[in-house]
């Protein structure tokens, strides 16, 4: 396969015979949109949307030492994990730069799913595979066994419910089950990336369509929409949640993006970049450089990653994400400003956008969250 040369999911037929608008999204070909991208996005805010996630990069770790390995390699305990939870984590570099944030599932006692995002499945495999020396483990990429298919949004629980006898109750935010959804197997898991509940099903490729048709039947009458990346990015905005390349890469620890909280000092043995983000923990805890924070548009001009914002004539921080906001019906971003101008109600900051110092209001993350 050539370099350019996209890759596909299982569901590309599908998806164009849906007439969705198809872009390059980390050397795959993928829907953005099928039709209105603000419709997808508060479909999944009132009803449900359907997403293939099948880009996602699936790398598996077994063996007696799959704990350990994975304790050194990432900056999570994941030897606390319990059988059929999942972790929020990150990989980092010996300097504590960020190489990506992961989820990790725990399949078995000796058998954990590590899931990438798609630009970096490469990087963490590889790095998985060089920390693996001396451990009793095997990492395998698992990239090309999985189709990963989503239905998020407050009637997703009622969908699945009915193509499953899976104890979806008893189904915990941050855990997975295997069971059988519309009579193909899957590892069912409640993690979520919109800000909503929603369910996340990983298949065999082979059995990727007759899923995503068995979910779009029972989802009719509810208000299911299939969804693309688009509203992907705004749902996930919203809902105060990082993106890899934008509030997240190797020029940022955990501590500078906020998120010290997944760094897990106290468990047993080193782990890869400690002393680096040891050292971020301390400089944080004294004076945090930027803080992330969001920030609401007063006009209308929306801003884009890399913009400046701006307080009194000063460059006080860049835009990390911005986008119109279907929700809020107000332009929004995420943004790393100076601590002294990070506080919510800030007063006198604003965007640079174009050469104008658009105003906008300091707000707390996330801009949106669901009523429980």
């Amino acid at each position: 396969m050539s370099s350019t040369e996209l890759r596909h999911t299982a569901l590309d037929a599908l998806h164009r015979s849906l007439g969705a608008t198809m872009t390059d999204f980390a050397g795959w070909d993928m829907p953005l949109r099928y039709g209105s991208e603000r419709d997808e996005h508060l479909a999944v805010r009132a009803k449900a949307g359907l997403f293939d996630l099948s880009h996602m990069g699936e790398i598996t770790v077994t063996g007696p030492g799959a704990a350990a390995l994975l304790n050194f390699a990432l900056v999570g305990n994941i030897a606390s994990v319990g059988v059929g939870r999942a972790r929020y984590t990150m990989i980092c570099r010996t300097d504590g730069g960020i190489l990506d944030d992961l989820i990790v599932y725990r399949l078995a006692e000796q058998e954990y799913l590590v899931v990438a995002n798609a630009s970096n499945a490469q990087t963490v495999l590889d790095a998985l595979t060089d920390r693996s020396a001396g451990f009793d483990a095997e990492v395998r990429d698992d990239r090309d066994a999985y189709a990963l298919l989503a239905v998020q949004g407050p009637e997703s629980a009622g969908i699945l419910a009915s193509l499953t006898d899976a104890d979806l109750d008893g189904l915990k935010y941050y855990a997975g089950l295997p069971g059988t959804v519309a009579g193909v197997p899957a590892l069912i898991a409640r993690t979520g990336y919109t800000g909503e509940d929603g369910f996340e099903l990983f298949v065999r490729p082979e059995h990727a369509v007759e899923l995503w048709r068995a979910l779009t039947e029972a989802g009719e009458g509810v208000g299911l929409v299939p969804c693309g990346l688009s509203c992907r990015d705004t749902l996930r905005l919203e809902a105060g949640m990082p993106l890899y390349g934008h509030e997240l890469s190797t020029a940022l620890t955990p501590f500078d993006a906020g998120l010290g909280r997944v760094v897990k000092f106290e468990k047993e043995g080193d782990f890869v970049g400690r002393d680096a983000l040891r050292e971020a923990a301390d400089r944080a805890a004294s004076q945090a450089p930027r803080v992330l924070v969001g920030l609401i548009a007063e006009g209308r001009r929306v801003p884009r990653a890399g913009y400046q914002v701006v307080a009194g004539g000063e460059v006080i921080g860049e835009v990390t994400s911005g986008t119109p906001s279907p929700t809020l019906g107000k332009p929004i971003a995420m943004a790393y400003v100076d601590a002294a101008h990070a506080a919510p109600g800030t007063p006198g900051v604003g965007v640079d956008i174009r050469g104008t110092h658009e105003p906008y209001e300091v707000v707390a993350l996330p801009f949106y969250r669901r009523q429980k």
